[in-house]
């Protein structure tokens, strides 16, 4: 039985900054229903909430096309149903999973996939690796029995895990050694590149916004007035989720929070949160509490903010020059350390904590 305290907080970048006055997604909207602003010619503002992908998914739409902002949380539904998860027997990732081992065909799209999350497991050392899902399970920090597991069931599983174990030849997919399959770090990047690649085949959409779950967020061409997109990050030790900053991003860009306040469980006065060390199954702790990045993918953003958790600020260095990539790492000192393509479009608004150029 638990007997600790859990917490499940996915309001890392839960808020959108429009002029002076800071919005939150999930309060600008009610889950289900849209909100329609006429804004100019042809361009309608529309703000709508939905649920997929296990979580709330938030979006404001300029576009001429009423229709097209109903699309977007059946998109990411399909997408978790058919492709991503591991509890819907019918998904492709939940019957490699119970492959045994067997060699399975696979979409264009889950091979070109897993491909790419594979290179940038190997780029960051096995740091993120999407073969963990028998440890997440085990330790069950999202689930209902959250638990310190015992290190004999972690050693029996630690074998399992390995990025190399999963084979890909075209679109036959190979897991080896039992090892299973958990694209929770990924996938709400995924759904962010899938609606970016339908959002581009829509010339009717002027620009939008798309925050899943407050840890991934897309932008996409622009506001009919110009301004910018702002994502406001939350401040990952203040209980009420107050915000620490914000950045500003361009025209298709993707943002990706990895923190150890978003799922975690306190147990005998120590935090065990959901970034797991493949290498040794246990929560990473190396001074950080949150990692952010911005780039031009979002499976890389989600991603990256996960690896760049695990290897710590001096060692992510490397991985985000081969991708390309800007970050925030915040530690428990209160530091912010900003990269440099960030430091102007970074906007402190918490007292307490100090800003440094990395």
């Amino acid at each position: 039985m638990f007997n600790g305290r859990r917490h499940l907080r996915k309001r890392s970048v839960a808020g959108i900054l429009c002029g002076s006055l800071l919005l939150t997604v999930i309060s600008a909207t009610v889950l289900g229903k849209t909100t329609t602003v006429v804004y100019a010619a042809d361009v309608e503002k529309y703000t709508n909430a939905d649920f997929a992908m296990d979580t709330v998914v938030s979006e404001t739409l300029y576009t001429s096309g009423a229709d097209i902002n109903t699309q977007i949380g059946e998109k990411l539904r399909e997408m978790e149903t058919t492709l991503l998860s591991w509890t819907e027997e019918n998904s492709q990732i939940s019957q490699l999973n119970n492959a045994e081992g067997k060699t399975m065909e696979v979409s264009d799209d889950l091979a070109a996939d897993l491909e790419k999350i594979r290179q940038l497991s190997q780029d960051s050392n096995g740091a993120f690796d999407p073969t963990l899902g028998k440890i997440i399970r085990l330790w069950d920090i999202a689930g209902e029995n959250p638990h310190v597991p015992d290190q004999s069931e972690i050693d029996t599983l630690l074998p399992e895990v390995g990025y190399e174990k999963i084979q890909v030849d075209g679109n036959n997919v190979t897991l080896l050694d039992g090892c299973t399959l958990d694209l929770g770090a990924v996938g709400k990047g995924m759904g962010c590149d899938q609606i970016m690649d339908y959002l581009q085949t829509q010339p009717d959409v002027f620009g939008m916004i798309l925050n899943l779950g407050g840890s991934s967020v897309m932008t996409y061409g622009e506001k009919p007035d110009g301004s910018p997109w702002k994502v406001a990050l939350t401040d990952p030790r203040d209980t009420e989720g107050d915000y620490l900053g914000a950045i500003t991003l361009d025209a298709n860009q993707f943002l990706s929070t990895s923190g150890d306040y978003e799922k975690y469980f306190i147990e005998d006065g120590i935090r065990y949160h959901h970034i797991l060390d493949p290498k040794t199954g246990y929560p990473v702790w190396n001074g950080l509490t949150s990692v952010t990045i911005v780039c031009d993918q979002g499976y890389l953003a989600d991603g990256l903010s996960t690896a760049c958790f695990v290897l710590g600020m001096d060692a992510a260095k490397p991985l985000l020059e081969k991708y390309d990539a800007e970050a925030v790492f915040v530690d428990e000192d209160k530091n912010v350390y900003v990269t440099s393509g960030l430091m102007d479009k970074f906007e402190l608004m918490k007292d307490g904590y100090i800003v440094n150029e990395l």
